[in-house]
């Protein structure tokens, strides 16, 4: 039999509302640095344009003469202007847009790597728990004064820092209510369960789920399947 974990949920003027259990699959995995590792720089890696380029000396425009005689100047001998050496000459080792970042990420290791630090997550405290809000206004002071009340917990206490990246909230179908109250705060980022990743949790400090037995469910179906 599954083991299962217990984690609470709290409401949005964060108090207690009830406990539930989380699947071992996916909050109680083991901590994996070089499976985590080599998912996230994959990740990085294919999320690049590579269209940086430079042109090489046998790029640059001009140059095809010889600057100046090889002998009797006293000056050093050079024989093109488009040199690297030289003000408007090519770039040594510079990007070019032939270069192919793509790097192939196996299903099943995304997957585990999500797992992997969801459980880490978890074991650190950086997730929270929390109902459907229900605001009488859709105005952003409300959802402000909901990630205030949320630092009071323990652990929690950098949520309602206006910083980028802090907080990442978690809904199980798309809110677009809600993600327009929050949309506002410099603070948080918004997605769904199922379109969570592995980039998603290293980038943000805290997890907020949303509706978490949904959220969860939806995690559940997808990384066991």
């Amino acid at each position: 039999m599954e083991k299962k974990l217990e984690a609470i949920v709290y409401n949005q003027e964060g108090e207690k509302s009830s406990v539930f259990t989380l699947p071992e699959s996916v909050f109680g995995l083991k901590w994996n640095a070089d499976l985590v590792h080599q998912v996230v720089t994959a990740m990085q890696s294919n999320a690049r344009a590579g269209t940086a380029h430079t042109k090489g000396r046998g790029e640059v425009r001009g140059g095809g003469r010889k600057p100046w005689q090889q002998k009797g100047t006293g000056r050093a001998r050079h024989g093109s202007r488009r040199s690297p050496i030289w003000r408007g000459g090519g770039i040594t080792h510079g990007p070019t847009n032939e270069r192919n970042y793509n790097k192939k990420v196996n299903k099943k290791m995304a997957g585990k790597a999500l797992a992997t630090l969801l459980s880490e997550k978890f074991r650190s405290g950086h997730i929270v728990f929390i109902d459907t809000p229900k605001f009488k206004e859709a105005k952003t002071k409300h959802a402000a004064k909901m990630l205030v009340a949320l630092s009071e917990v323990k652990g929690l206490e950098k949520l309602s820092y206006k910083k980028r990246s802090t907080a990442y909230l978690v809904f199980s179908k798309k809110e677009i209510s809600l993600e327009k109250i929050f949309r506002n705060l410099p603070q948080v980022e918004m997605g769904e369960a199922r379109n969570l990743n592995a980039l998603d949790i290293v980038r943000h400090r805290y997890i907020v789920m949303v509706e978490p037995k949904e959220s969860v469910l939806v995690l559940e179906k997808r990384l066991t399947r």
